[in-house]
């Protein structure tokens, strides 16, 4: 999907740390961070949620009321006379959420679009689902999270399979993957310099109250101290294989968001700051078994869909639960690997699947902008060999 006249202004994109699963946010409910962290991202960026037209909300994890999700959450943001759909695409979910906003703006001739994506993985919710033509009339029970993880229904296979079947087709290595784990954590700690400068530019913390107690996490909670003799004494996941625990991603709680709406709108609300504007979005899917090697076909989808080629971009971010991901897609596009994710990355800090690629995308626009402006890409993997894609253009 192609746009010309849907933007986000920069001060107006943002995303929280990101909390490592069963940690400091796992008895809160992901709709009540994103009430509280939204709250604060639209004070800071000087918002009046009298504008909002709509609110589009991604979220793929059950949570306590979520069947009114986007009306309850739009009411608690102060604003009473909107609503909107409630999105699920796994890990794709922030660029779906993307596509939808940036087609209503559009079509409703600039008007403001609220997009929230929150999820949290921990403390999953088990479903039990009737049978009565069971044996006493027995359940079907479903963890939502770990059977989710578990195996893709159509393949039988785990994604951690997908992976090791795109690096034996890639001949990626072992070694291969470890290094560029090794670069990943580099590039994140390069983006903690200077007291979080970097981070702290699309970054809002997380408050938890409580009758007794007030606490704020700033930062991302759970990210692992890599090291070349940490990940060597690894065993490979899969006997035999390319993949270990310290070259794929991990489960993580989280929000982020954005404000999209038409160029001018845009450009008055950022206050003299960047506006990003979204240039294309695209979706592909790999053949069966294959999930890292989607985010390669859904880029060059989104970049035709943009008129744009590789050689033309600045910037590039990913969705990268292993390691492998980053490998493929340098060999499909010959995009360097030292110059992808120079902020970090979903490897590193985790990913709670809805706000994952906001989240990236909103490293993608800062980096972007340091570098002067220019065009960018964002690209990732999502369950069933999905990929998803945004070319966004900062001025």
């Amino acid at each position: 999907m192609r746009f010309d006249n849907a933007s986000i202004p920069l001060p107006l994109l943002w995303s929280s740390p990101f909390i490592r699963w069963q940690g400091a946010t796992a008895d809160l409910s992901a709709l009540d961070l994103a009430a509280q962290v939204t709250r604060d991202a639209l004070a800071a960026g000087d918002y009046d949620p009298a504008e909002a037209g709509q609110l589009v909300l991604g979220t793929t994890i059950p949570q306590p009321n979520t069947f009114y999700a986007p009306p309850w959450l739009a009411a608690r943001l102060g604003m009473t006379g909107i609503g909107g759909p409630a999105i699920a695409q796994a890990c794709a979910t922030a660029v779906a959420c993307l596509a939808q906003a940036g087609a209503a703006s559009q079509l409703g001739s600039g008007e403001t679009q609220l997009v929230v994506t929150t999820d949290r993985t921990s403390n999953g919710p088990l479903l039990v689902y009737p049978r009565s033509a069971s044996m006493g009339g027995a359940p079907l029970a479903t963890n939502w999270v770990l059977d989710s993880f578990a195996a893709d229904p159509w393949t039988a296979e785990s994604m951690l399979y997908t992976a090791e079947c795109t690096a034996a087709d890639g001949g990626f290595t072992r070694e291969q993957c470890d290094e560029l784990t090794l670069l990943r954590f580099s590039q994140y700690q390069n983006a903690l310099q200077e007291d979080r400068a970097l981070q702290k530019r699309y970054m809002r913390p997380i408050v938890i109250e409580s009758r007794k107690s007030k606490t704020v996490l700033e930062a991302d909670e759970g990210v692992s101290d890599y090291s070349a003799a940490g990940l060597a004494k690894l065993s490979p996941s899969k006997p035999g294989g390319a993949i270990t625990p310290g070259t794929q991603t991990h489960p993580a709680d989280g929000t982020a968001g954005a404000i999209v709406t038409s160029d001018e709108n845009a450009r008055r609300m950022a206050k003299g700051q960047p506006v990003v504007r979204l240039l294309s979005t695209a979706f592909a899917r790999a053949e069966k078994g294959r999930m890292p090697k989607a985010p390669a076909l859904a880029a060059q989808k989104a970049l035709h869909e943009a008129g744009m080629k590789v050689s033309e971009l600045k910037s590039v971010t990913t969705h990268n639960p292993f390691a492998v991901n980053d490998l493929w897609l340098h060999r499909e596009t010959g995009f360097a690997l030292d110059r992808m994710n120079t902020m970090g990355c979903s490897l590193i800090y985790g990913h709670p699947q809805a706000p994952t690629g906001m989240r990236a995308i909103a490293e993608l626009a800062h980096a972007l902008a340091l570098q002067g402006g220019g065009v960018g890409l964002f690209t990732g993997c999502a369950a069933g060999d999905m990929g998803a894609a945004v070319v966004v253009e900062v001025r």
